[in-house]
């Protein structure tokens, strides 16, 4: 297949985590060209996609784009949407994942994937706070409703959180991990920058197959205690889990979080709808991913692979 006969796959936010994966995995492939969308086209992450065959175009994940992205996405059969983490009380979240799919339809794209999640007001019936997941799910709920193919993946809390946020921290000869999760509680995890990308192929690889559908990304199904214990064994290192699940515990761990209220009563909310009502709806597939992709890292092959040693470390944007 010429490399102009290959169908043109664009990638919003190609830059973050899931959309490098994404881009990453398409270009591997052989089988797909990538348009990858960003806010600077000169950063490490872009200028790797550039040199594996990526074609970079400058949109940031932002409103007020709406005709750069109906231009960016013009010749792509498929897209890779996303919207990124954006902190309470901004609420914007919803209108721009609309934006991107109203683009999407305007430019002719036939196949788009959104990265989504739970509903998590709907399930809980208002009672936990988590619009970093509702207004996904209204997202989704949004592109249901346009006449193109679409398909939807929802991510696990992800490994890097650990290592980005809720960095472990030395107290005498013992690595702490404040994990925000009860320490017994079995959670589903990820590596978004190895596990998102295959998820993505296989749906474009086949999308009679899985339009329509919502579809879990895991890596592992974990507790902290089972975590800290993996960590400890594949590192060497003397270890011990603290819970950060309670307001309280969190916001002494982690007191700049107390700056803003309604990012705190999110966490909580988050993390009490997990635990309460189970991450993910229980009618969905959690063995997919694993299937589609068996060399989805569990925590352990992600330790190994990443050789983290509980240090602080970023991945970019």
């Amino acid at each position: 297949m010429s490399s102009d006969s290959k169908p043109l796959i664009t990638v919003v936010g190609a830059s973050s985590k899931q959309g490098r994966s994404v881009a990453h995995t398409l270009l591997q492939s052989g089988r797909y060209r990538v348009r990858a969308l960003a806010r600077r086209t000169d950063t490490p992450e872009a200028q790797s996609l550039l040199r594996q065959g990526a074609e970079l175009v400058t949109v940031p994940l932002e409103l007020g784009h709406a005709q750069d992205l109906v231009n960016a996405f013009r010749g792509s059969h498929g897209a890779f949407l996303m919207t990124p983490p954006i902190t309470p009380p901004a609420t914007h979240e919803r209108e721009l994942g609309q934006q991107q799919a109203d683009a999407a339809l305007e430019a002719g794209v036939e196949h788009v994937i959104f990265s989504a999640l739970e509903n998590v007001e709907q399930i809980t019936g208002g009672r936990k706070f988590a619009p970093h997941f509702t207004d996904k799910a209204r997202v989704e709920e949004y592109i249901r409703t346009l006449p193109l193919t679409s398909s939807f993946i929802y991510l696990a809390f992800f490994y890097t959180n650990l290592l980005e946020y809720y960095v472990p921290r030395m107290e005498g000869d013992t690595l702490v991990f404040p994990i925000y999760l009860p320490k017994d509680f079995r959670a589903p995890f990820v590596d978004p920058l190895t596990a998102t990308g295959p998820a993505v192929l296989e749906i474009f690889d086949h999308p009679r197959r899985y339009a329509g559908q919502s579809l879990p990304v895991i890596g592992d199904v974990i507790s902290p205690e089972e975590m800290v214990e993996t960590f400890m064994r594949v590192t060497g290192r003397k270890a011990a889990y603290s819970s950060a699940f309670s307001r309280e515990e969190l916001l002494g761990y982690f007191p700049q979080f107390g700056a803003n209220e309604d990012f705190v009563r999110e966490l909580l909310g988050m993390v009490e709808y997990a635990v309460e009502y189970g991450y993910y709806r229980k009618d969905r597939d959690l063995l997919w991913s694993r299937r589609v992709n068996p060399g989805s890292l569990t925590w352990e092959q992600f330790l190994r692979t990443s050789g983290w040693q509980g240090q602080a470390r970023t991945f970019g944007v």
